[in-house]
C-alpha cells in the first residue's frame, strides 16, 4: 500500500518555518556563530583563548557555539568576527524577484 506523504515547501529560514519569533535575526545569529565556529576551528583556539579574545567567559562561549545564542546580540557577534580579524560588511541592495526579499548573511 502506498501512502502519499504531504510535504509543505519551506521559507529558506528554519525559525520561521518552526513559528519562533524574530525569525530573521535567529537565522542572522546562528550563521554568524557557525562562522565564528569555523574560525576558531580554523585557528586551533580553545574555547578559553576564543572567550579572552572576544572579551567573553568561556561558558559563554561554550554555550554560544552549542546554540544557545540568544543572549548574545548580532552586534556583538560582530564584534566577534571583528577580534577573528574579519571584515564585516553589512549590504542593502533591492530585492531579486517579488516576493524575496529578507535578511542573507553571505
Amino acid at each position: 500500500m502506498n501512502k502519499r506523504i504531504e510535504h509543505v515547501r519551506g521559507s529558506n529560514n528554519v525559525f520561521a518555518d518552526i513559528g519562533i519569533p524574530n525569525a530573521d535575526e535567529h537565522l542572522i545569529k546562528a550563521e554568524l556563530v557557525l562562522r565564528i565556529g569555523k574560525l576558531i576551528q580554523a585557528r586551533k583556539l580553545t574555547q578559553a583563548e576564543a572567550a579572552k579574545l572576544f572579551g567573553a567567559k568561556q561558558p559563554d562561549v561554550s554555550a554560544m557555539l552549542r546554540g544557545t545564542f540568544r543572549k548574545f546580540s548580532v552586534e556583538r557577534l560582530i564584534r566577534f568576527l571583528v577580534a577573528l580579524d574579519q571584515d564585516v560588511e553589512i549590504v542593502v541592495k533591492p530585492r531579486r524577484r517579488a516576493g524575496d526579499a529578507g535578511v542573507r548573511v553571505t
